[in-house]
């Protein structure tokens, strides 16, 4: 009776724990661009790494992939339609589903890349519309769209967010006057808070969530200014303004050990930030404006931080500590991700180079994209040892592991 006791009670707990949620995102964990991928080439092939399948259809856009255990999801714009596709892990497409419309003023097609928590995929398009969609047969759960709902002020380019959730909260920023940042009840759609902050437009940002013992903290930029609110009430918290006028800021900042740091394009260029304890305070430690970015994202790799230059067209490395930059690279200007300590650098002419870190910056294989369409401008991804990168209506899966 001792041991059935024993077995109810420890059933019983673990049906009442509640399971940590599954969430793939944006530049993978936490948002960092760096991707934990044990057993990676350390060098590739004169002519690049294997390509082990593609596919030309996805649409034309921006947004990288995003990929779970066992499909693969992206948006695309097809007739000014805003899609989402998914696919299994061999390239083959299970199903699409359209959702709102897509830009096609200039830089014609989809922005940001879809958010997948336990079986629903949150996506936007750079047109306002936000969805709920469910992973497995692709059916429309809700759907809302900023600029009617929020009366939202649209950017320049198009809407540029990849969507953050924090428990029962999905987070957009339609940049209305009064409704500027907005969470919504991510299983209906139902509006929980809404906040003015500076009434200004978005800034292409996909927030970034961080979590403190008394509190969670969205932080992202609007046209002029970084701020964190509190995740659960919408209450700012602190506030980060730039020097000068720039809508651009493309880049997720990377949270670590108690520091915030940044890359914008214009303005501040590269910043780091101590944030208090509990989230609720800021103190600017130091700030670099010869590290400047708009969207091609930026890496912290043990106490460094490396991008690419935006006017000076060269990728860059800052030491962490002390604000300086030490390094440098020719390798023209784009995105950046990392894995196991090297860089994976796209850049705008279509090469991709793996570059190592330590004890400077150099480049130890490369390889030209030669399919897909228009700008290379979508981050690269890097899932189970296959590299994915997307070119417009192109989508490549490269092997990379050893």
């Amino acid at each position: 009776m001792k041991n059935l006791s024993l077995v109810i009670c420890l059933v019983l707990f673990f049906s009442c724990t509640s399971k940590k949620k599954e969430i793939s995102q944006w530049r993978g964990e936490n948002r960092t661009g760096i991707y934990d991928e044990p057993n990676l080439l350390t060098e590739w092939p004169k002519d690049g790494p294997e390509l082990v399948w593609e596919f030309e259809g996805v649409g034309n856009g921006y947004g990288s992939p995003v990929i779970t255990e066992d499909k693969l999801f992206i948006n695309g714009e097809i007739d000014s339609l805003a899609y989402l596709m998914a696919f299994d892990l061999q390239g083959k497409m299970l199903w699409k589903t359209e959702f709102g419309t897509d830009w096609t003023t200039n830089f014609i097609g989809s922005r940001s890349a879809p958010t997948i928590v336990d079986g629903l995929v949150y996506v936007a398009s750079s047109m306002g519309d936000i969805a709920c969609i469910d992973s497995e047969t692709g059916m429309k759960k809700w759907g809302l769209n900023m600029l009617e709902k929020f009366k939202g002020k649209n950017t320049r380019f198009g809407y540029s967010q990849s969507l953050e959730i924090d428990g029962d909260l999905v987070y957009c920023a339609p940049g209305g006057a009064e409704d500027n940042i907005v969470a919504l009840d991510r299983f209906t759609g139902e509006t929980k808070w809404t906040n003015k902050a500076f009434g200004e437009i978005p800034a292409y940002c996909s927030p970034l969530l961080l979590e403190f013992p008394t509190r969670n903290v969205l932080v992202t930029f609007s046209e002029h200014a970084l701020f964190g609110l509190e995740s659960t009430t919408g209450k700012i918290l602190w506030s980060h303004m730039q020097d000068t006028i720039c809508d651009i800021h493309g880049n997720t900042p990377i949270y670590e050990n108690g520091h915030l740091y940044y890359v914008a394009g214009c303005g501040n260029g590269t910043v780091k930030l101590q944030i208090s304890k509990d989230g609720s305070q800021i103190t600017e430690v130091w700030r670099n404006k010869k590290l400047d970015n708009i969207m091609g994202g930026a890496v912290k790799v043990n106490d460094k931080l490396f991008a690419s230059g935006h006017r000076k067209k060269k990728w860059k490395a800052i030491d962490a500590n002390s604000g300086e930059m030490v390094d440098s690279l020719k390798f023209g200007r784009g995105a950046t991700i990392a894995a196991n300590g090297l860089l994976y650098c796209y850049n705008e002419q279509g090469k991709v180079a793996l570059v190592k870190t330590e004890p400077n910056m150099e480049i130890i294989s490369q390889f030209r994209v030669k399919k897909g369409t228009k700008e290379h401008f979508a981050q690269p991804v890097i899932n189970n040892g296959i590299l994915y990168i997307r070119h417009g209506n192109v989508l490549l899966a490269y092997k990379v592991i050893a």
